[in-house]
């Protein structure tokens, strides 16, 4: 076995905190890092102290399920909660930011965006670079596409 380099570690524990999301539309996870050490983690999932989509259905808007607080999002709040500073710091999500993700992104200081696969959003590429934020594209490192397989191991109750 091949030990791996700490941009895979870091995205595979991203694949583990995904298999944590609660909204069965899709499974995202995010871990924050600093200085190669775990800041803060989050995946999608409901409000806090509330039913969850998967439990209770999806609150649909366009194609979109509202109800869902996204990985990023929750990592960053999670920061915030245990009064963490991720100012300098990356993010490594298993898709990348939606347009409201990649905002709370930029103006928290993370400087770096790892991500799994692309997720829809153009934009990011755009202002990613106006905004001196790193996108680094990790697709093609997928590590036996980990992601799928917690997907298929929570489809089956496992």
């Amino acid at each position: 076995m091949t030990r791996p380099s700490w941009d895979e570690y870091f995205m595979d524990i991203a694949r583990q905190a995904a298999a944590r999301s609660t909204c069965d539309r899709n499974w995202v996870g995010a871990i924050i890092v600093k200085d190669r050490m775990i800041l803060s983690t989050g995946y999608n999932g409901s409000i806090r102290g509330l039913p969850h989509c998967d439990e209770v259905g999806h609150i649909m808007e366009g194609d979109h399920c509202v109800a869902t607080v996204h990985a990023e999002a929750n990592a960053i709040i999670q920061a915030a909660r245990h009064g963490v500073s991720i100012d300098g710091a990356s993010i490594y999500t298993t898709a990348s930011p939606c347009w409201n993700c990649f905002k709370l992104i930029a103006n928290s200081g993370i400087k770096k965006i790892y991500f799994g696969e692309f997720y829809r959003d153009e934009r990011i590429l755009t202002f990613a670079q106006k905004a001196g934020i790193e996108l680094i594209d990790m697709s093609s490192q997928k590590a036996g596409d980990k992601g799928r397989g917690a997907r298929e191991q929570r489809s089956k109750g496992e």
